[in-house]
C-alpha cells in the first residue's frame, strides 16, 4: 500500500510541476500583461493545488491534509479574482493590449 501512495504522490508532484513550468513559460513567452496574467493565474493555481494535494496525501496526517486542502481552497478562491482585478486596473490606467488582439471586451463594458 505504501508503494501505491508513493506512486500517487509522485504523479501529483509531477503533474503540479508540469503545470508550474507551463505557467513560468507562459509568463516569459506571452506577449502582453493580460495573457501573462492568464497563464500565471490559471496554470499556476492548478500546479500549486496538485502540489498541495501531494503534500497532504504524503503526510498521512489528517491535520496536515486539512491544511493542504485549505491552501488549495485559498488558491482557487484568490488567484483568479486577483488576476481579474489586476487586469481590470491595468486596462483602466491604459496598459495597451498586444497589437494582434482581436477584441477588447473591457472597452465596450467601460464605455456603456
Amino acid at each position: 500500500m505504501d508503494y501505491v501512495i508513493a506512486v500517487f504522490v509522485s504523479v501529483l508532484m509531477l503533474g503540479g510541476s508540469i503545470f508550474a513550468l507551463t505557467a513560468a513559460i507562459g509568463i516569459v513567452r506571452l506577449p502582453d500583461l493580460y495573457t501573462r496574467m492568464h497563464a500565471a493565474s490559471k496554470t499556476g493555481t492548478v500546479g500549486a493545488g496538485l502540489i498541495f494535494l501531494a503534500i497532504g496525501v504524503h503526510s498521512g496526517d489528517v491535520a496536515t491534509f486539512v491544511r493542504a486542502f485549505a491552501g488549495i481552497a485559498f488558491f482557487v478562491l484568490t488567484a483568479p479574482i486577483s488576476a481579474h482585478l489586476l487586469a481590470r486596473a491595468s486596462h483602466q490606467v491604459g496598459y495597451p493590449l498586444h497589437e494582434k488582439t482581436v477584441q477588447d471586451e473591457l472597452q465596450s463594458y467601460e464605455e456603456g
